[in-house]
């Protein structure tokens, strides 16, 4: 779970790095490539709760 989490860190820091390249040069790719990164981390983040709440039930 430990290793799950600092995946979701991770990937939470590329989005940011990403949003701030777009900030920086206004090319517009490093924005999808934000928003891409961000929308696989909610992805990652709901999967990992949801483990955590079917582990709690069983």
């Amino acid at each position: 779970m430990a290793i799950f989490r600092i995946v979701i860190v991770l990937l939470l820091v590329a989005a940011g790095i990403s949003f701030a390249l777009f900030a920086l040069t206004s090319n517009a790719c490093y924005k999808r490539a934000g928003l891409r990164i961000l929308a696989g981390t909610l992805v990652a983040a709901f999967v990992f709760f949801a483990i955590l709440i079917v582990d709690q039930l069983a």
